[in-house]
C-alpha cells in the first residue's frame, strides 16, 4: 500500500522533501519511507507564486498508512498508477499473428502511430500509410512555405509524419483517466522524451523535442516490422459485404488488408469523405473557432506573477466564458514563448496555429481565442457540412487579406471599439500579417462571442486587451465538425472492419487523446485477433 499526497510545497531540485512531507501527513520525517514524486505545477494563485508537488510516499511501518487522516492524502490506487505513467499496463508478448490477417493504419499521427506500435508489438505485420513526408524532409517543406514559397496540399502543416502535433507546444497532458498513459508515457520516454516532463502538470514537450522523437519511434516500428510508406495518400476504401478489406491510394494501387484503422487527423477532409462514400456513419459536430490571441510574453509575465521575480517558467493561462445568453468561449492550447504559424493545408486558405519550442524562450505569447459554433450554422444537414462552414472562412481569410497567406489581424483594441487597425505591432506570424476588420472574416455570432469574452478575460489577466494586444485570424482546425459512429470495439457502426480513431473521427483533442484512442483501438483489433486466453504469459 502506499499514499497519495497532494499540494506539498515542491522544494526545489536537489532538496531532499521528506520533511514538507510528514507535515502534511502528520507524522514524524523518520516514518516516511519512500517518496517519489509524480507531478509539480506552479500555482500563481496566491500572492507568493510557489511550486506544488503529488508525491507518492510509503510509511514505515506499512500499518500507519491506513490510520493517516490528513487534507490531500488518501490511498494509492491502480488507477493513480495509469494516471501518473507509473506501469507499463501492456506487455508486448511474442505471438503468432493469425495469417492472412494485415491490419492497415491510415496516418503517422499520434493515434496512427500509437496503433501501429501496440499492433506491432502484439505481432502483427501492420502497414502504416502517411500521405505526407518523414519530419526532416517535412519541416524543409514548411519552412520553404513559411518564407513565401509554394504550399505542398500533401506535406505541410498538418500532414505528414507525427501529424499537426509535429507543429505545436507538444502539449502531453490531457483530462482523459481511463485511458492507459502509463503505456504512452513510457514509450515517449524509450523514444527520448524526457521524463521529467511527465512530471509536470500541463507538460509539453516543444515542437523541437517532437521532431527529434518520430525518427526514433518511426525505426522502432520498422524493427517491429511495420512497413512505413510516405507519400501515400489514401483516396478510397475497397468495401466487401458491409466490410472494408482494404483502400485506394491516389496513384490508382490497391492495397488490401485489414482491418483498417483511420487516423487521418482533423484536416483530412477528402479522407473524411471517402470514408462516408464507403459506408461509414457520421454525425454533425460543432466546431469552435475564432483567432488567435498573441501578447508580449512579458505582459503575461507580469499578470500571472503580479511583478514576481525569480527562476519562474514563461506564464500560461486557461480561461472560460460562459454567459446567460449560451455564450460558450475559451482559450484553448495556449503556447507560452510561442509563435502563430500558418497551418492550412488547401491552396488559397487561411489557417493559424500555435506552436512554442521546448524552451519556449520566443518573445511572444499566444492562444486560440474561440467561441463555440453550433451544427444549426453549418450549410446543409450532411455529416460534411461542418468542412464546408470552416473551409468558407479560410476562404474569406485569404481573400481579405490580400490572397498571398498573409493572415488577416486586428489589434485587440480596435475590433472592442468597432474600428479596422491603422498600425499592427510585429507579430510572430512568419507570413505577415494584414490589417484588416475580422468582422469581414469570422461569423457575426463569433465576434459578438469573442467581445463578451476579451471583457471578462481582462478581469481575470490584466492587459488581455491591452494596446500590444493583436488578434490573428482564423482559427478553425480546433477539432473536426464530424463524429463517426463507433461501437464498443471501436469499430464504425455500419461498416465492418473500419475504426476512425483520433481526432479525425472526433474522439480526440489533442496528442495524448489521441494516442489513448489509437492504442484502443489497436488493442480491440488484438483482442479479436488473439484472445487474451490464447495469448502466452
Amino acid at each position: 500500500m502506499a499514499l497519495l499526497v497532494s499540494g506539498v510545497e515542491w522544494p526545489g531540485e536537489g532538496v531532499e522533501p521528506t520533511s514538507a512531507i510528514a507535515r502534511a501527513l502528520r507524522v514524524r520525517p523518520g516514518v516516511v519511507d519512500q517518496v517519489l514524486l509524480v507531478k509539480k505545477s506552479l500555482d500563481a494563485r496566491q500572492r507568493r507564486t510557489r511550486w506544488l508537488a503529488n508525491y507518492r510516499v510509503t510509511l514505515s511501518p506499512p500499518e500507519r498508512e491506513a490510520g493517516v487522516k490528513a487534507h490531500g492524502v488518501r490511498p494509492w490506487t491502480d488507477r493513480d498508477d495509469l494516471r501518473y505513467g507509473l506501469v507499463l499496463p501492456f506487455q508486448s508478448r511474442p505471438a503468432t499473428w493469425p495469417s492472412g490477417s494485415r491490419p492497415i493504419v491510415v496516418g503517422a499521427g499520434p493515434a496512427g502511430l500509437f496503433a501501429a506500435l501496440r499492433l506491432a508489438e502484439a505481432g502483427a505485420p501492420v502497414l502504416l500509410l502517411e500521405r505526407g513526408n518523414p519530419v526532416k524532409p517535412r519541416v524543409k517543406a514548411v519552412n520553404t512555405f513559411w518564407r513565401g514559397g509554394a504550399l505542398d496540399p500533401e506535406d505541410n502543416v498538418v500532414f505528414g509524419e507525427g501529424g499537426a502535433g509535429t507543429f505545436s507546444d507538444g502539449k502531453i497532458y490531457t483530462r482523459r483517466r481511463d485511458g492507459e498513459l502509463g503505456y504512452i508515457f513510457q514509450r515517449l520516454v524509450d523514444f527520448g522524451a524526457d521524463r521529467e516532463r511527465l512530471q509536470e502538470g500541463w507538460g509539453h514537450l516543444g515542437t523541437d523535442k517532437v521532431r527529434a522523437i518520430l525518427p526514433v519511434f518511426r525505426q522502432r516500428l520498422m524493427d517491429l516490422g511495420v512497413e512505413v510508406r510516405f507519400g501515400a495518400q489514401v483516396s478510397g476504401f475497397i468495401t466487401e459485404g458491409g466490410r472494408c478489406v482494404g483502400v485506394t491510394l491516389a496513384d490508382g494501387e490497391r492495397v488490401e488488408g485489414g482491418p483498417v484503422i483511420v487516423a487521418a487527423g482533423h484536416s483530412a477532409r477528402d479522407t473524411a469523405e471517402a470514408m462516408v462514400s464507403a459506408g461509414a456513419a457520421a454525425v454533425q459536430r460543432s466546431v469552435a473557432i475564432g483567432a488567435r490571441i498573441e501578447h508580449p510574453q512579458a505582459m503575461v509575465d507580469a499578470a500571472r506573477y503580479r511583478g514576481e521575480r525569480g527562476e519562474l517558467p514563461p506564464a500560461s493561462y486557461r480561461l472560460a466564458y460562459n454567459s446567460p445568453s449560451g455564450v460558450k468561449a475559451r482559450t484553448f492550447c495556449m503556447c507560452p514563448g510561442g509563435m502563430v504559424v500558418p497551418a492550412t493545408n488547401h491552396l488559397e486558405r487561411v489557417v493559424v496555429n500555435g506552436m512554442s519550442f521546448a524552451a519556449r524562450r520566443a518573445f511572444w505569447a499566444n492562444s486560440a481565442l474561440i467561441v463555440e459554433v453550433p451544427t444549426s450554422a453549418f450549410p446543409g444537414d450532411d455529416p460534411l457540412a461542418g468542412f464546408r462552414f470552416q473551409d468558407a472562412v479560410e476562404a474569406r481569410a485569404f481573400e481579405l487579406a490580400g490572397g498571398n497567406y498573409a493572415a488577416p489581424a486586428q489589434r485587440v483594441q480596435d475590433l472592442l471599439a468597432g474600428r479596422v487597425s491603422d498600425a499592427l505591432p510585429r507579430t510572430s506570424y512568419p507570413q505577415g500579417v494584414a490589417a484588416s476588420d475580422l468582422r469581414q472574416v469570422l461569423p457575426e455570432a463569433v465576434i459578438q462571442g469573442m467581445l463578451e469574452a476579451l471583457q471578462a478575460f481582462e478581469h481575470k489577466l490584466q492587459g488581455f486587451t491591452g494596446p500590444d494586444a493583436v488578434l490573428i485570424a482564423p482559427e478553425t482546425r480546433t477539432t473536426a465538425p464530424l463524429r463517426f459512429l463507433r461501437d464498443e470495439t471501436m469499430h464504425s457502426t455500419t461498416l465492418g472492419d473500419l475504426l476512425p480513431v483520433g481526432e479525425g473521427a472526433g474522439y480526440a483533442g489533442g496528442i495524448i487523446s489521441a494516442a489513448l484512442d489509437g492504442v484502443r483501438a489497436a488493442e480491440a483489433i488484438v483482442q479479436a485477433a488473439m484472445p487474451r486466453e490464447t495469448l502466452p504469459a
